[in-house]
């Protein structure tokens, strides 16, 4: 399976990532990708930028050596009622817009019922189009709950390469592959995302496509093989 954008990756603006904007796109390029997203974290995130950066975003949405930028975030949910830390009035403009759980942002809780609601209600945001890293331990949910909820919102589940080691030790192999089979079972879109912090990991998805492969997950639900079909799924206009 050929992927061809990496729409997940942070900035120096972030707080706690380390390459530019141009060092992204250059990477990409390097590795033959065609598009990238900006995500960085947004303000409730330690060291996070404040919501200018994002009313902001406009001039970076263009093309570096070939490969297209866009502008985006990755929010956090706050609660069970899915409240996040940016306004519709400013994520409404953005092209990719992720929500997730963060420890900083939403206590650790063994409550499957609590984590299900979050995850559930920010769904119900129109403007949030990825739900960001499912598949966390230490958030365990309601899989089908969540992914009948995405299926009914149009919204897309992403496939986070860095919750695996040597990155991060936050996913669960095994459940994230029962996760893809949801997606799979429901017709429900899968994002690839690199979620990188520093430039050199930008379309490291080893361990996805190995996820993928043993989930048997048809082409067509992987957005990152086609950068129409993922326009398309995010409502991108550009």
């Amino acid at each position: 399976m050929n992927l061809i954008l990496d729409a997940h990756l942070h900035t120096i603006s972030s707080g706690h990532a380390f390459s530019t904007v141009k060092e992204y796109a250059e990477q990409a390029k390097e590795v033959g990708l065609s598009l990238i997203a900006i995500t960085d974290h947004s303000p409730a995130i330690p060291g996070g930028p404040h919501e200018l950066h994002f009313k902001s975003m406009w001039d970076i949405r263009t093309f570096i050596n070939g490969v297209q930028i866009l502008a985006g975030v990755e929010l956090n949910i706050l609660d069970t009622a899915g409240n996040v830390d940016l306004s519709d009035e400013i994520i409404k403009y953005l092209d990719v817009v992720i929500a997730s759980l963060h420890s900083n942002c939403f206590a650790t809780r063994d409550n499957i019922r609590e984590n299900t609601n979050a995850i559930v209600n920010t769904m119900k945001n129109p403007y949030i189009k990825v739900i960001g890293h499912l598949g966390d331990h230490r958030y365990p949910f309601d899989i089908d709950e969540v992914i009948s909820m995405a299926k009914e919102t149009s919204t897309v589940i992403e496939l986070n390469a860095a919750s695996f080691p040597p990155r991060n030790d936050r996913g669960d192999y095994e459940a994230t592959c029962k996760l893809m089979t949801a997606c799979k079972n429901y017709e429900v879109p899968i994002l690839v995302s690199s979620d990188s912090h520093f430039y050199t990991t930008t379309g490291d998805f080893k361990i996805p496509l190995q996820i993928l492969k043993e989930s048997n997950i048809p082409e067509h639900l992987v957005l990152n093989t086609s950068v129409e079909m993922f326009k398309k799924a995010l409502d991108v206009k550009i």
